[in-house]
């Protein structure tokens, strides 16, 4: 028997391993399995080189868990070691100094360090208080050798008996960690990790309900799809067997909508297929759908630097020698092959995208609702794919029909051109709802577009910038008058003073809303248009919606949502209410209005006063008789206001022009909108 000490500078390894190298301990089992596996595919390279006699026989890897003795054995059927090659390769850990290593790494990324220092091994330690190596190499006349450790530095090794070549790891596992001797967790593990690997892996027998139970068979429970699609030549596969293996993947999901088969060589090696799912508007719960493996070893479903972010979006998997199978974040962003990579991939689903839109654009068309905010994802995330998918992207109008961005500028820019060279898009995020602003815009002949994504706010302002002279407007941003100005705005023929009676006429009885702001103008808009409009501020709105899905703009959605009530004061119920207005009040505003003028004459005197002279000349008393004026004029204006709102208050066609605008943006609820119907019975009376 040989006892000795691992070849180590330092007592503390094994603590290491277990609480500072592995912070998930579950990998334990994938290093092992994954050991074994390389140990069969070596011999499998040997025995096509004529250097392993006879047949191979069955090469399955089996994994057992015995509860009872505690313990769970990872066997293989492989290469196995000899005495001089378990010194070399289990004994001599490839440190330059754990102190050193402490010291160097103990701030990095764990998952970076295993790889770096070959240590798959000595993750058994993290749940094992004690690991037996059973082992006999292929060799002619090689003994067999069992190795023992348990968790200290100190080893035994001695001869023993073992039928056949390969090896058993069996793990003796740690109180703390007796969770994996539960079948069921081991099986979790093996599937999560294992379900792709080249070799076989069996865990125990597959079961059957007999007599209202379930027992065991005599067939082996293989847990793995050795030869995964991916691996598989693209001439020899089949739709269905596609839309299969995305089953497998991700069980109960909808069929994707189409998908791309990678497979490169050079100037790195990569295969894989990664599908385009029905994504339509949950970002979140989409991520983390590709599975990135190592020569078929699960490795991570965490691929944001190996893909640009918007392909994160995209299912499916992908395998790379190159990328180690512990892998970093770090690594990950600095390694020279994962940037070719992400590049490559992104090139192949940009080339996929506009070979299904040139070969098919009615179906791709019929796909467009869910590939659209994957790919306005990327335009907005990737300057050069905007680039690549600016040919391919689509806009679709109010009506259904879809059209490049080329198409539809050239459709719209004959009429939806201002008065500036502006070319206008008009658009609608919910058409039920902007219904009357939709029809009005139509009827001017305007083409309206559907922007009802969940990135259409940002993919808005991004073509803006891209498209040049251009500006994209809500149809209810404004009356359609201005959104396409064609001309100078009409003046309105109302005097001053009509025009201040009329905004406070309507803005007394405009509601106090939360979070709304609103604002009271008159326009000459013509007698066929509706007597009272309300209209949100595309900026503002703007700025609002981005706030919600945009870092660092929480400033706007705190602002209230800001409105303009435009009064036509060309209509005849506008003019009617004013002439009513006129009428009643006249005799009571006759003496405000008088004093009024002659206040704002005397304001206007004080003031060009203050304007002749330096700061320093203008005397306290002259300061004073402006304030004096101004105070005067806002007592008057309040008298004056409070005459004419009162009239507004009792009067039911500017309630009744108020409420249908309110109604007309979904600004009329509860009480509002009882009463609204209350009068409106009454007047049809």
């Amino acid at each position: 028997m040989q006892k000795g000490t691992i070849g180590v500078t330092t007592d503390n390894i094994f603590p290491i391993i277990k609480q500072f190298l592995y912070s998930d301990h579950e990998i334990f089992l994938r290093e092992i399995v994954s050991n074994a596996v390389d140990a069969t595919q070596k011999l499998r390279i040997l025995s096509q080189r004529g250097e392993v006699k006879g047949e191979l026989g069955d090469l399955t890897i089996h994994v057992n868990v015995d509860k009872d003795k505690g313990t769970i054995t990872i066997s293989d059927r492989g290469i196995g070691m000899t005495e001089e090659e378990i010194n070399k390769y289990i004994n001599q850990i490839a440190f330059s100094g754990a102190n050193e290593f402490l010291e160097k790494y103990k701030k990095d990324d764990a998952a970076s360090i295993i790889g770096h220092f070959g240590l798959g091994f000595y993750s058994a330690f993290m749940v094992s208080k004690q690991v037996d190596i059973v082992t006999r190499s292929y060799k002619e006349d090689a003994k067999a050798m069992k190795w023992t450790c348990d968790g200290t530095p100190e080893f035994q090794m001695e001869e023993t008996e073992k039928e056949g070549r390969g090896t058993d790891i069996i793990l003796y596992i740690d109180d703390d960690c007796k969770e994996y001797l539960e079948k069921y967790k081991i099986l979790e593990l093996l599937r999560k990790y294992c379900k792709f690997l080249p070799v076989p892996v069996a865990c125990g027998k597959k079961t059957e309900w007999k007599d209202g139970k379930e027992v065991d068979t005599d067939e082996d429970n293989i847990i793995n799809n050795v030869n995964p699609l991916w691996k598989q030549k693209t001439t020899e596969l089949k739709d269905e067997d596609y839309k299969k293996f995305y089953q497998e993947l991700y069980p109960g999901n909808d069929e994707p909508m189409f998908w791309i088969h990678l497979n490169v060589d050079y100037p790195f090696n990569l295969t894989g297929v990664l599908y385009f799912p029905k994504i339509k508007n949950n970002i979140e719960l989409q991520h983390n759908k590709i599975q990135l493996y190592c020569n078929q070893v699960f490795v991570t479903d965490q691929v944001e630097n190996i893909v640009p972010e918007f392909l994160t979006l995209l299912h499916g998997v992908i395998d790379s020698p190159d990328i180690p199978l512990n892998v970093s974040r770090s690594y990950l962003q600095s390694d020279a092959n994962v940037k070719k990579i992400s590049n490559y991939i992104m090139k192949k689903v940009s080339d996929r995208l506009q070979s299904q839109f040139k070969e098919n654009r009615k179906e791709f068309e019929e796909k467009w609702d869910d590939l659209k905010l994957f790919i306005h994802y990327g335009m907005l995330s990737q300057p050069n794919f905007y680039d690549k998918a600016k040919d391919y992207a689509l806009l679709k109008d109010t009506e259904g029909k879809y059209y490049t961005y080329e198409e539809y500028k050239k459709l719209i820019e004959g009429n939806q051109t201002d008065k500036n060279k502006n070319l206008i898009y008009l658009y609608s995020n919910n058409v039920e709802e902007q219904y009357s602003f939709v029809e009005t815009a139509k009827e001017k002949g305007y083409s309206v577009l559907l922007l009802d994504g969940q990135l259409d706010v940002p993919m808005v302002g991004l073509l803006e910038e891209k498209l040049g002279q251009c500006r994209f407007s809500r149809v209810d941003a404004d009356i359609v008058e201005r959104l396409i100005q064609k001309e100078d705005e009409l003046k309105t023929n109302l005097s001053d003073e009509q025009t201040q009676q009329l905004s406070t006429i309507f803005k007394s009885q405009l509601p106090s809303l939360s979070g709304k702001d609103f604002h009271v103008e008159a326009q000459a808009l013509g007698e066929n248009s509706n007597p009272v409009m309300i209209t949100q501020n595309e900026f503002s709105r703007r700025m609002k919606e981005m706030s919600r899905i945009q870092q660092g703009m929480s400033f706007y959605g705190q602002m209230p949502d800001m409105y303009a009530v435009v009064l036509n004061a060309d209509h005849p119920l506008i003019k009617k209410v004013l002439d009513d207005a006129t009428q009643k009040t006249e005799a009571a505003l006759k003496p405000i209005l008088a004093e009024l003028k002659g206040l704002h004459a005397r304001q206007s005197v004080l003031r060009q006063q203050q304007n002749d002279k330096k700061p320093e000349e203008i005397t306290q008393e002259m300061k004073d008789d402006l304030e004096t004026c101004n105070k005067s004029i806002r007592e008057e204006e309040t008298k004056r206001d409070n005459i004419i709102s009162s009239y507004a208050k009792d009067n039911d066609i500017v309630h009744q022009l108020i409420d249908l605008a309110l109604l007309q943006n979904g600004l009329l609820k509860g009480d509002a909108l009882n009463q609204f119907l209350k009068r409106s019975i009454n007047l049809i009376h």
